[in-house]
């Protein structure tokens, strides 16, 4: 089975977009849309209740907003599938794309990051500053783990390269800490074209840019305790 898990806060315009696109990508194949909401003043969690009655939809409901790294180890937790993917509900990352990062795991990989600076991936709509602070944040953490796009938050991974793994919480780049610590052999880069969000507002901010350094001085120490 695969487990698409999407952390949610304030999504309830998008997620039911989302919801059938996927469908309509992973026709024929198990899956699940594993919704981790942090208590959504805009009912989020009500919606994706709502479209559990016609589509392979789950809800994990958190009493306020603990983070999106946090959200997705939730979901993990709550996942039944051998394959996880994240992937955010406001559509910057498009459900279809999840079919090839499924096709690259089938193909042998460990883990498939959907990835913005490889041959065919791209960006639209986004400001400038905020490609400047991504194609920064990439360069950054392009030292410590083998993919070009670092900070994606886009990815599939086999539930076997996780088990037993500890993942650190922090912040929201749990693409980078799954990379990073992922007992993955194959790690494949999957293009994909980041649309801006259409609908809400984006989470990001200074809070979110001192969170990742943290996560970087952390692997980055972790990276060299092991080879001590």
């Amino acid at each position: 089975m695969i487990s698409v898990v999407t952390p949610t806060y304030n999504e309830a315009g998008s997620l039911p977009t989302l919801a059938e696109r996927l469908a309509l990508a992973l026709a024929g194949r198990e899956y699940e849309l594993v919704v981790v909401d942090d208590g959504s003043p805009d009912g989020t969690a009500d919606v994706a209740d709502a479209l559990a009655a016609r589509l392979p939809v789950r809800v994990v409901r958190r009493a306020g907003k603990a983070g999106l790294a946090s959200a997705v180890l939730a979901g993990f937790a709550a996942a039944r599938g051998e394959v996880l993917v994240v992937m955010d509900a406001d559509l910057s990352h498009p459900p279809e794309t999840v079919t090839a990062l499924v096709a690259a795991l089938d193909a042998g990989a460990d883990l498939a990051v959907a990835s913005r600076y490889v041959r065919g991936g791209g960006m639209e709509d986004w400001p400038l500053r905020r490609r400047i602070v991504s194609r920064a944040a990439c360069l950054l953490g392009g030292l410590l783990v083998p993919v070009r796009d670092a900070t994606s938050g886009f990815f599939a991974v086999r539930r076997a390269a996780i088990e037993g793994v500890r993942l650190n919480g922090i912040g929201f780049k749990i693409g980078f800490e799954v990379i990073a610590r992922a007992r993955a052999r194959r790690i494949v880069e999957v293009p994909y074209t980041f649309r801006d969000r259409e609908l809400g507002a984006s989470k990001f901010g200074r809070r979110e840019v001192a969170q990742y350094l943290v996560q970087l001085g952390q692997v980055a120490r972790d990276k060299a305790l092991r080879r001590i």
